[in-house]
């Protein structure tokens, strides 16, 4: 059974900086490649960022690029989303996300992933 259990998140002004963690438990977990999506209120599940550990190719989204850095540790099977100029856009509640499938590919979709944290809220607001 694999597990993510995710830290952070919480209130930070417009202009602030916070840094989520996530780390994936279970004994036999290999990860392929761990991400970050995101969920606001009455909108659908958004992808933020990922990092797959062949290469260490981090892909990121418009919406976010130049200002969330995603890193980890494929040894410890843990992720950092650090996260700066934050902006109200970027209020919703923030998943980790793992795979052990290794594809070829840009890991930039819901689908590419088989594991998920509960969430964790980041609200920015003054």
């Amino acid at each position: 059974q694999v597990q993510l259990v995710q830290s952070g998140g919480g209130l930070v002004p417009p202009g602030g900086s916070l840094r989520l963690f996530c780390v994936a438990s279970g004994s036999t977990f290999s990860g392929a490649a761990m991400g970050w999506f995101r969920q606001a209120p009455g909108k659908e599940r958004e992808f933020v960022a990922s990092i797959r550990w062949v290469g260490r190719i981090t892909t990121y989204p418009d919406s976010v690029r130049g200002r969330f850095t995603i890193s980890g540790d494929y040894t410890k099977n843990t992720v950092y989303l650090q996260m700066n100029d934050l902006n109200p856009e970027d209020t919703a509640l923030y998943y980790c996300a793992a795979t052990e499938l290794f594809r070829n590919i840009i890991y930039n979709d819901a689908g590419h992933f088989d594991y998920w944290g509960l969430g964790t809220q980041v609200t920015v607001s003054s």
